[in-house]
């Protein structure tokens, strides 16, 4: 089964019970959408809903007497918020008929990498046979398997504003070094340098979540898997229909980036607040065009 199963509520179900959940969304799902694969073969995505913007997804493709062959499936849950309006890369999977964005995000200074939820409307749209892809945006969301609520750490305003501006300055920092600035990378370089001197000094007298207020950073050898910190900016509570887990959906800006998290209540660890910080590790996923 999948291992993301249980951010959406799939705690206490086996194999067998899962498999006749996954027929009941072939004979009966929510959404259907076909296009031409990559490869010029029909293929098909079939959906099932389990709260709001949260559910199952299966594709694969239809024989000649119109039944389904599922390849494979997946949970998702979508995001509400354009996270950032960087051009796309896709790049196609090679083990199954499946998309990965990769974006170029100033923010973080490193591609960001994802899981394209809504790879039929690109195949659909004009711009299915182009390598970099802009539709105006992509909606950033991700799945936890486990995370804890942290308190904020309460920032003087001088210090706040020096931060922003250190933030912005970094910014222009990398642009200019990735167009082959050598003095920008020498000043990023020093940047670094200081930093990391600085955070060692600190971190023998204070506790490191009282240090770093946000991260967004990969994590494992998997792509698009990433252990992130931010602010919880917004809080929803819903309920998987089908197995009637309580699910949180939460808004949570790190590094200047939005998404939305989607996490098990039995999952979670703390009570999430506005104004409090989320900690976990997710798999991140991203709806490039927007239409949803």
């Amino acid at each position: 089964m999948h291992s993301y199963l249980t951010s959406v509520g799939f705690h206490d179900i086996n194999k067998k019970q899962m498999e006749y959940f996954l027929r009941q969304i072939q004979e009966n799902p929510d959404f259907i959408e076909h296009a031409l694969d990559t490869e010029g073969n029909e293929f098909a995505e079939l959906r099932r809903e389990l709260a709001p913007g949260i559910g199952i997804a299966l594709r694969g493709t239809y024989d000649e007497a119109d039944v389904f062959h599922r390849e494979y499936y997946f949970p998702y849950c979508y995001g509400s918020r354009i996270s950032t309006s960087a051009k796309v890369e896709l790049v196609r999977a090679s083990d199954k008929e499946s998309l990965m964005g990769i974006c170029d995000e100033m923010k973080l200074g490193v591609d960001l990498i994802f899981f394209v939820q809504d790879m039929f409307q690109v195949l659909i749209s004009e711009q299915r046979n182009q390598r970099i892809v802009n539709f105006g945006g992509v909606k950033l969301s991700g799945l936890a398997l486990d995370g804890s609520v942290v308190l904020p750490v309460k920032t003087p305003e001088v210090q706040a504003q020096r931060t922003k501006r250190n933030v912005t300055k970094r910014k222009e920092l990398i642009q200019a070094a990735r167009e082959g600035d050598q003095k920008a990378i020498e000043r990023l370089t020093l940047i670094d340098m200081d930093l990391y001197s600085h955070i060692t000094n600190r971190v023998e007298k204070e506790d490191i979540l009282t240090i770093v207020n946000s991260y967004f950073m990969p994590s494992g050898i998997e792509c698009d898997k990433y252990s992130i910190m931010g602010e919880i900016q917004g809080v929803a509570r819903v309920e998987n229909e089908w197995t009637k887990e309580i699910l949180y959906v939460l808004n949570v800006v790190s590094n200047e980036v939005e998404c939305d998290v989607c996490i098990s209540a039995k999952d979670l660890l703390g009570e999430p607040e506005v104004g409090r910080r989320f900690k976990g590790r997710i798999w991140l996923q991203g709806n490039v065009t927007g239409y949803r």
